[in-house]
């Protein structure tokens, strides 16, 4: 049996968009992500079909406190009634008293819309969370889990590697790479959304993950690739080209959306050029990439904006 196995959490009703991580050890299990409350299904179906229960498992890790990686953590532990929540520090806070995230997604999307997407997101009792120090270790079975605190996507970003499969759980910070873009050579794009985003911190992140020298990377969007040198090589140069923005949008006079349009507008340059070189098709790629490069736009705005201050 396959001791990690990819689970699509059929994020926004989109394949391939969004994963969570089923490892196995023996007859005990663990997850890597949990996506949101409508993902538990999916994982405990994948659970069931390992032959194993929810009491096997023992630990349910998240890379980073965003509600698309751990808005299901709540549901997750509720169901798994012998794990342990393993986060970095500051995501772990969150996760205890969610009060300030839902808070603050509620604002973003309404109370309505926050549901739907979301679910319900209730306090994690804090003795069954346990915290990750950079550098940190852990054992699972015969596994020992290596933990790294890696900033620049987010400030309570952790990355797990393990060597027993010679991989790395990467959460977002070795970029996105969606399965429905991979037909001709490796795609692959950074993750530079807010609030967090710190441009240097982020490019060594990139150098100190490929150090590793993984075997293969297991990317919340999306899946296990074995390119890792491919997927370093373009965000390397991506994250060039977003540092260049950045400096570009703090020494602009604009200011909330119209500084955000600025960044989106290089950034849909910037990759057509490249979904151009690729021979993917440029409508359809575009169109499925919007909602990250968006993200991405605000980032950038978000961070020049506070480097201003």
């Amino acid at each position: 049996m396959q001791t990690v196995q990819t689970i699509d959490c059929n994020y926004l009703g989109r394949q391939g968009f969004a994963a969570a991580f089923l490892m196995i050890e023996g007859d005990r299990a663990a997850f890597v992500e949990n996506n949101t409350q409508h993902a538990l299904p999916l994982l405990l179906g994948a659970l069931e079909r390992a032959g194993l229960t929810p009491e096997q498992v023992d630990h349910v890790f998240v890379t980073h406190a965003h509600l698309d990686h751990a808005g299901g953590s709540s549901a997750l532990m509720e169901a798994c009634p012998n794990a342990t929540l393993v986060a970095h520090p500051r995501a772990a806070r969150h996760l205890i008293d969610p009060s300030r995230l839902v808070a603050s997604a509620s604002q973003v999307y309404g109370e309505a819309r926050f549901r739907e997407l979301y679910g319900t997101i209730r306090p994690i009792p804090a003795e069954r969370v346990k915290t990750m120090e950079d550098g940190q270790t852990l054992r699972f079975g015969q596994r020992t889990l290596h933990f790294l605190h890696t900033k620049g996507h987010a400030n309570h970003h952790l990355v797990i590697h393990d060597p027993a499969t010679g991989g790395l759980f990467t959460g977002d910070a070795f970029g996105l790479a969606y399965p429905a873009l991979q037909g001709k050579g490796t795609f692959a794009l950074p993750s530079t959304s807010p609030t967090d985003y710190l441009a240097d911190e982020a490019l060594s992140v990139i150098d100190q993950l490929a150090a590793l020298e993984p075997e293969r990377v297991f990317l919340t969007h999306f899946g296990e690739h074995a390119d890792v040198h491919g997927i370093a090589s373009q965000l390397t140069s991506d994250l060039h080209f977003a540092r260049h923005l950045f400096d570009e949008a703090k020494a602009s006079t604009l200011l909330g959306g119209a500084l955000e349009r600025f960044c989106l507008e290089k950034l849909e340059g910037y990759y057509a050029t490249r979904i151009e070189s690729r021979g993917l098709p440029m409508e359809e790629t575009r169109s499925f990439l919007a909602l990250d490069l968006e993200l991405n736009a605000q980032g950038l705005a978000f961070a020049a904006t506070r480097a201003r201050a």
